[in-house]
């Protein structure tokens, strides 16, 4: 009889989120899946075509069961809509348990933000007797302080004690790092056996080439910075946008910043470029499908990461460092901790969260080289890939950990 998984998580496709890879990596190794997740409207907060709030909200995934439970847009992407976001889905998706077939091996939650969307993950678990795994991507509520400015004392008690209250109610917690391994032992008390440390992998297409003479004929001639992914206050990319101006003063006359995404923080973004009269060497692409993405990584001459300095940030790997390192591109880093490390193991060259003058010196220096030299690191970046983000062998250990627990997930 195949084993069965219950993946809670609030954004799933159509949004473009990588635990829908994730879901089809079960179904490729013979897995029973059900999803039960929210109406999609991220990142603009705007339902998507064929979506709203009155549903669909039973379909299917492949062979997959898709049951979505409703929740308040965050329209405009203001700090009261992003609230209002956060806590309605997971008291809808409570509301929705009764839905599910069961008969579920165990529970898995893709926990991106909030944390609060492992609470149904938790109900349902307990209520049924099986494991809970939760997947921490964004750790709370360190997390939410880089979104919303919370400065209430009490405020932030609330949110440190609701974040450990649920953290420690699930049966096993999954970190990106070891530095976040360790966090999440000391605030929760688990034992290392159930607190494993697996990467975020990256889809296997990021790793294929996919020259476009469109994208070459509009933006070749160039030395092409690229950046792909949501635009947050995490990702303070308005260092990015002022390092590329200080290094084209100090000699990177050709280089040019590629924005290809979208997010709460572009209308910022945008009026900082206008400031700054940057539009000649700062172009906001727009979003693209997950499956474009190797178009622009390919055109690429070298791909940038970047985080804002929030301690707490600099304990975890953003996932993209895996796309760009299988595209075999140089790759910068603009962060702290465990990403910073990351960038630097593979060859790349990593500078100090917000440090806008390091990272300038890392464009005037990356430019410099010669084409073969940053051939030579595209190619330490891709090994470091198939060594450490593969995605056949990260999916392996997911599996294993979900379903068994323990030592299962380790390599």
């Amino acid at each position: 009889m195949r084993q069965r998984i219950l993946v809670v998580t609030q954004h799933f496709w159509p949004e473009n989120f990588r635990i829908n890879d994730i879901v089809q990596g079960f179904l490729e190794d013979g897995l029973e899946v059900d999803v039960l997740c929210g109406l999609p409207n991220y990142p603009r907060g705007e339902w998507f075509e064929g979506y709203g709030p009155h549903g669909p909200f039973e379909e299917h995934f492949g062979t997959a069961g898709v049951f979505r439970a409703r929740e308040i847009p965050r329209t405009g992407n203001t700090g009261l809509r992003i609230f209002l976001n956060y806590v309605s889905w997971p008291l809808y998706a409570a509301g929705a348990l009764n839905r599910l077939p069961g008969g579920y091996d165990g529970v898995f939650c893709f926990n991106t933000s909030p944390v609060l969307m492992c609470w149904p993950a938790i109900l349902y678990a307990r209520r049924h007797h099986i494991p809970l795994t939760n997947y921490v991507l964004d750790l709370w509520p360190e997390n939410l302080y880089s979104v919303l400015p919370v400065k209430n004392p009490a405020l932030r008690a609330i949110a440190q004690g609701v974040s450990d209250w649920l953290y420690k109610r699930c049966d096993r917690l999954i970190a990106m790092s070891e530095p976040l391994q360790q966090r999440l032992i000391q605030r929760t008390g688990k034992a290392a056996r159930d607190v494993a440390v697996i990467p975020q992998y990256c889809e296997d297409f990021y790793a294929v080439p996919c020259p476009d003479e469109g994208l070459q004929k509009q933006f070749g001639g160039r030395f092409n910075l690229v950046f792909t992914g949501t635009f947050t206050p995490a990702q303070s990319l308005e260092t990015v946008i002022e390092a590329v101006g200080l290094a084209r003063q100090q000699g990177a006359q050709n280089l040019h910043l590629l924005l290809v995404g979208d997010g709460m923080s572009r209308q910022a973004l945008e009026e900082r470029v206008a400031r700054q009269n940057a539009g000649d060497y700062v172009t906001f692409y727009g979003s693209v499908p997950a499956t474009d993405i190797p178009r622009f990584t390919t055109l690429a001459d070298a791909l940038i990461v970047s985080l804002s300095d929030s301690p707490d940030l600099g304990l975890t790997v953003p996932a993209k460092v895996a796309s760009y390192m299988a595209a075999g591109k140089p790759v910068l880093a603009s962060m702290d901790g465990a990403g910073y490390r990351a960038v630097e193991q593979a060859g790349g060259l990593a500078s100090p969260a917000c440090d806008a003058p390091a990272l300038a010196a890392n464009l005037v220096r990356l430019c410099a080289l010669s084409p073969d030299d940053r051939a030579a690191m595209g190619r330490r970046a891709k090994d470091y890939y198939l060594a450490h983000y593969r995605r056949s062998d990260l999916l392996r250990r997911l599996e294993a950990f979900i379903l068994q627990g323990g030592d299962a997930a380790r390599k």
